[in-house]
């Protein structure tokens, strides 16, 4: 499987010889205790690179410092702003049928609203993966407080995700370590496009969260004994805002849960697997966040919908770096990474040519 390939335009790949540097890695969780039931962001700098031939850091200390600041402004702006997106998408999808509107404009403004409103939910998780970073905002109650909400939204559960996150993090991309690699990734077209469907997704999360409510995390070592009660809590109480939701929708006979939550969410989810399909898929199974993690350059308002997450080698690199600081990153970070691609549209048309390069080895 081949773990580079030239990017087009004006974007080029370069490959940089050797595993992980010392010092690049600074990494939001306790990564050296992966079985603790709460994990912390770290705004601290990467330690020096040390010994003999060490090579260094890819970013400085004081720079490293300054892009780890913690700051309120950018994570309410972005939030506002993703909850606009939500609320305008209501609206359009709930917009009333008035006589001088003729059908065509209104199921149009509809449609629109649905995919508006589908992709703000769908994208809650990546509200939730950057609040469970304990990034985006200063105060760690704020993060862990909208990260289980955005949770809800997104139907994922937080407290669960970001003990199966730190794994991630710490064995990325590696077959039977990384979690995200629990089912096989698809390895033909047709998977491929079961996959972009979103159903694998759906259940996943149906068998996840039924198992979660029951407290069974057997064959999950990221979910340990100690913090199972926490995180069965933490699911329960989220079904239990799901009890009560679907309990008003049916009181008012009005299907409101459905309409407005689970089919936009369905909706939005192919645009979701999308993205999240190109941050590993086709890159190296090794250690080196160099060249198993893809950042994908693309158009800003897709950036924004993903609270940066395009930038992911520099994410990966440096997780303790907030949203807003991964553009600065890249521009020191670009020219060592080795899966660096002109968009979304030319890593899919990689994996249509040859659906076997997702295949791990």
């Amino acid at each position: 499987m081949p773990t580079r390939r030239q990017a087009r335009g004006k974007c080029s790949q370069r490959t940089v010889a050797g595993g992980p540097r010392a010092g690049q890695w600074t990494l939001v969780f306790h990564l050296h205790r992966p079985a603790a039931p709460s994990v912390t962001a770290s705004p601290s700098s990467a330690p020096p690179a040390t010994g003999p031939g060490a090579a260094a850091p890819l970013l400085s200390g004081p720079l490293l410092q300054r892009l780890n600041e913690r700051r309120n402004g950018p994570g309410w702006r972005q939030l506002g702003c993703h909850l606009t997106l939500l609320a305008v998408g209501a609206l359009l999808w709930g917009f009333p049928a008035l006589p001088e509107l003729p059908s065509p404009a209104l199921w149009a403004l509809r449609l629109v609203g649905l995919l508006l409103l589908g992709w703000g939910l769908a994208f809650g998780f990546c509200a939730m993966h950057e609040c469970g970073h304990r990034t985006a905002f200063a105060s760690k109650d704020a993060n862990d407080a909208l990260a289980w909400w955005a949770g809800v939204l997104s139907f994922y559960n937080a407290d669960y995700y970001r003990r199966y996150h730190q794994w991630h993090h710490r064995f990325t991309h590696q077959p039977g370590l990384d979690p995200e690699l629990e089912q096989a990734p698809a390895s033909t077209l047709g998977g491929y496009l079961l996959e972009l469907s979103g159903l694998p997704w759906w259940i996943g999360k149906i068998r996840g969260h039924a198992a979660g409510l029951r407290g069974d995390f057997g064959g999950r070592p990221y979910i340990p004994a100690e913090a199972a009660t926490a995180v069965t809590g933490s699911i329960r109480l989220q079904f239990a805002v799901y009890a009560l939701l679907l309990a008003a929708s049916l009181w008012q006979a009005n299907g409101a849960l459905f309409w407005f939550w689970l089919l936009p969410l369905a909706v939005g989810q192919p645009l979701l697997r999308f993205v999240l399909l190109a941050e590993h898929g086709g890159c190296s199974t090794g250690s080196d966040g160099l060249s198993n993690t893809r950042t994908t350059l693309t158009w800003a308002p897709l950036r924004w919908l993903m609270w940066e997450m395009p930038f992911h080698v520099e994410h990966h690199l440096y997780p303790s770096l907030p949203f807003h600081a991964l553009a600065e990153a890249h521009g020191h970070l670009a020219p060592h990474e080795v899966h660096l691609d002109p968009g979304y549209l030319a890593v899919h048309r990689t994996f249509v040519r040859d659906p076997a390069r997702l295949a791990l080895p």
